[in-house]
């Protein structure tokens, strides 16, 4: 685990909510060749949890150590989170399909406040914005204070993902108030072209 001083420094500030100063995978191409081999091994694997279509059966096995303590932190909070969210959603709906896993208590902050505050937002839009908040909180803890060690460069990764996810948020919304704005100006004219 070495020091990345060079890379660290040149990378532009993330800020949950903001767009994306790069692609996740911009940031892949331009760390792979300033990281030692373990690391850039390590860095495929990072986010690959937070790809869209994950069942939630794939979330019911414990992930083997990747041999980073940070993204194995990662991996067992962000388990923890979805198999609690699980639980929580299923009971709101009052399903009878049992979880793919049982969900584990710990960590805590997982398990219980964020989990239990993500299940009874009141749309799905402010649950995912409550869930991706939740995770950008875990990955500042478990990045630790070694400001140029490996966990920055992992932790940059996952919060670029995070904020992929976020733009896709905010485009699908764009589009519904779009859609809203143009059925409501067609609805306005009349079939002779005035406005009614």
């Amino acid at each position: 685990m070495g020091s990345y001083y060079f890379l660290v420094s040149q990378l532009p500030y993330l800020i949950y909510g903001q767009p994306p100063p790069m692609s996740s995978e911009a940031f892949k191409n331009l760390a792979k060749p300033m990281l030692d081999s373990r690391d850039a091994k390590i860095l495929d694997l990072v986010g690959t949890d937070l790809e869209p279509g994950k069942p939630d059966s794939f979330f019911a096995e414990i992930t083997p150590s990747c041999g980073s303590a940070f993204i194995d932190n990662w991996r067992k909070w962000d388990r923890a989170l979805r198999l609690n969210l699980a639980k929580y959603r299923a009971v709101k709906m009052k399903r009878e399909k049992p979880l793919p896993a049982d969900p584990p208590m710990l960590p805590t902050d997982a398990a219980s406040t964020a989990a239990k505050a993500i299940a009874v937002a009141e749309s799905p839009l402010e649950g995912e914005i409550l869930l991706d908040k939740a995770r950008w909180s875990a990955i500042e803890e478990f990045q630790g204070i070694d400001i140029f060690d490996s966990n920055v460069i992992f932790a940059y990764l996952l919060k670029l993902k995070l904020l992929e996810r976020r733009a896709v948020f905010q485009t699908e919304t764009g589009f519904v108030e779009y859609k809203s704005l143009y059925t409501s100006i067609v609805g306005s004219i009349s079939p002779a072209g005035e406005t009614k």
